[in-house]
């Protein structure tokens, strides 16, 4: 790990030389014999963590240097050294300055090796607090434009309003039911809303004939796990939200699409969606069926558990329903 970088500005040679033997073990010292040179090495080299300057320097005094680092480098966590500790000095130091310390000269080297620990520990604060911020306008953008695909694709087909919110609300209360972490269920999350986002790319005629499909049509609409898939491939193999859509038609006996995977071979999060989606379409009207119910939906997954669903799963989405009274919700708001 490379060591914190600290700028040491001085027109006093003899301490500089100090400061640099003192604290080269812990920091990469740099140094510089008055403002303008100070301000033209952080201009033109790697970012420093800790700016320490002297107060009374010929030219830029040490307050005008802070205050200019703080508009040009305002992650540079500023420390000023004076032997003029009036309380004006101090008063002028923090507002012109943004200052993280004021020390007074002669200042031990405890004293100041100390204050350089807490102002790397501030800088890592605040770039944390940074990471944070930023994390959080990302998930914001995530969320729209998940909400946007989903409903894109409801508004190809008027009978899927609301399914993509409902397999959600499903499939996140049966892993919440399995134990599942707080990562994996936002990953479950964000599957379930774009599992069928690969419809897009099927004929609206396909989704919404009353009548039956022929089988080269009914070919296309198997495809959407994988056209889901490659739409959604790129993102950071640690959210794993592609392969989840590519395997949620799979089944336990090898006998779903678009693979043919079987047992194992299928992620969890593709089995629950399974288990969801097939509840949610079963209950729901179709434009060849009406909807068949709840029950009939639960005895399909019982008919089905260990050849086409998981045992466990297929177990704690009736105990859900049965026990716990879950009910599909009726909003169409994305969860």
């Amino acid at each position: 790990m490379p060591k914190p970088r600290v700028l040491v500005v001085d027109d006093d040679a003899n301490l500089l030389d100090s400061m640099r033997r003192q604290f080269s073990a812990n920091f990469e010292v740099v140094l510089a014999n008055s403002g303008q040179h100070a301000l033209e090495l952080m201009a033109s080299s790697e970012p420093f963590s800790v700016l320490v300057s002297d107060l009374k320097m010929p030219g830029m005094d040490g307050i005008q240097l802070l205050s200019q680092a703080s508009e040009l480098f305002p992650d540079t966590v500023r420390i000023l050294l004076t032997g003029y500790a009036d309380l004006q000095n101090a008063i002028d130091a923090v507002n012109q300055g943004f200052i993280f310390r004021l020390l007074t000269k002669p200042c031990l080297p405890e004293a100041l090796d100390h204050a350089l620990a807490e102002a790397i520990r501030h800088q890592g604060l605040v770039e944390a607090q940074r990471e944070n911020y930023s994390l959080k306008r990302f998930k914001r953008l995530l969320e729209g434009i998940m909400r946007g695909f989903s409903a894109l694709v409801e508004a190809r087909d008027p009978y899927l309003a609301g399914h993509q919110v409902r397999v959600t609300a499903l499939a996140l209360a049966i892993a919440q039911e399995l134990g599942m972490n707080s990562d994996e269920l936002e990953i479950l999350r964000i599957a379930a809303m774009l599992h069928d986002i690969g419809k897009v790319k099927v004929p609206a005629d396909f989704l919404n004939r009353p009548g039956a499909l022929r089988e080269e049509e009914f070919s296309v609409i198997k495809m959407h796990p994988e056209v889901g898939y490659d739409i959604l491939k790129n993102l950071d193999e640690d959210w794993p939200v592609a392969v989840i859509i590519r395997q949620h038609h799979e089944r336990m006996d090898g006998s779903g699409y678009p693979q043919g995977l079987a047992g194992d071979d299928i992620v969890q999060g593709a089995r629950i969606i399974a288990v969801a989606d097939v509840v949610d379409a079963m209950c729901s009207h179709r434009p060849y069926r009406p909807s068949l119910g709840t029950e009939a939906a639960l005895k399909e997954l019982e008919a089905g558990s260990g050849t086409k669903f998981e045992p466990q799963i297929v177990a704690a989405c009736l105990r859900l329903f049965r026990e716990k009274g879950f009910q599909l919700p009726q909003t169409t708001d994305a969860y």
